[in-house]
């Protein structure tokens, strides 16, 4: 294949769909520098989780999602057009909501231990996360969206429903990283619940409403 005739095929028109994301970016900044850790903030942590421990081996599947959300976008970019715009919508819903919840309920967790109980590669790992994130704007946990958002538009593609192995592959991956959260202490089980539950709230429109006129029993459906 050419170069031209592989320019002639890459689907420049989706590209649109990705306008969103540095406007999710900026926004994210700024609520960073608004909600300051030093400061007041409601504080989403429960008793349930002083019964999660700290496990510096989470921090694997925790980093495992930004390829996660990109190799799912890129498939669906090159082999799926209809699913990459429900995918985009998806993550541009959910993660605006977040970051609306954010600036309107200003709010973080106290999880994060004073000291690492052990120095190796993997808790200087979580160091250098907690360094660049800090404890804020964690409800909901948008890590927890994009996880759902992921395995849901894997199991929504035709062409990867075909190999469901591949598709429990990356559920199970998706749940994994919604565990991490939890035991290298970047969220709360509310945030883990919260983000589940605008997910729920966002894909289930996403992905299975549509126009009354399509709709299978629409009594006006072919009159002009």
């Amino acid at each position: 294949m050419s170069l031209r005739d592989a320019a002639r095929r890459f689907p420049w028109r989706d590209l649109k769909y990705l306008l969103w994301l540095p406007a999710y970016l900026l926004s994210y900044l700024v609520l960073e520098r608004i909600v300051d850790p030093s400061r007041a903030y409601w504080a989403t942590q429960t008793a349930l989780d002083s019964c999660i421990p700290f496990c510096e081996w989470f921090i694997i599947p925790y980093c495992l999602w930004y390829p996660l959300l990109v190799a799912v976008g890129l498939y669906l970019l090159f082999r799926d057009s209809n699913s990459f715009r429900r995918y985009m919508r998806f993550l541009a819903v959910t993660f605006f909501l977040s970051a609306l919840i954010w600036f309107l309920v200003p709010n973080g967790q106290d999880l994060r231990p004073l000291a690492m109980p052990r120095d190796n590669f993997l808790t200087r790992w979580v160091s250098a996360i907690y360094a660049a994130d800090t404890n804020t704007n964690v409800f909901p946990s948008v890590h927890v969206v994009g996880s759902v958002a992921a395995a849901w538009a894997v199991w929504e593609c035709r062409s990867l429903r075909k190999h469901p192995v591949l598709c429990w592959g990356v559920t199970l991956l998706a749940g994994l990283i919604c565990i991490s959260t939890l035991f290298i202490k970047q969220h709360a089980v509310l945030d883990v619940v919260s983000g589940t539950a605008l997910a729920l709230l966002v894909g289930i429109p996403v992905y299975y409403w549509k126009p009354v006129s399509q709709r299978r029993f629409w009594p006006l459906r072919g009159l002009k």
